[in-house]
């Protein structure tokens, strides 16, 4: 995972992420990647449960 953090307290899932951090552009080039679970993982303390997200901005165009 990148710059996610999940807990699970009474049945309640909290996903933290800190979106100042950016971890380089997505695979097609057109996105900045903020966070990501890089894929589908299992739920903290719910492992027949699933999670799989990104988070993203677009990439600012710089005129050349």
């Amino acid at each position: 995972m990148k710059n996610t953090e999940m807990k699970v307290e009474d049945n309640i899932l909290t996903i933290k992420v800190d979106l100042s951090k950016e971890f380089g552009p997505s695979s097609s080039g057109k996105t900045i990647i903020i966070a990501s679970t890089e894929g589908n993982i299992p739920i903290p303390e719910k492992e027949n449960i699933k999670i799989g997200f990104n988070v993203y901005k677009k990439k600012d165009v710089q005129e050349v």
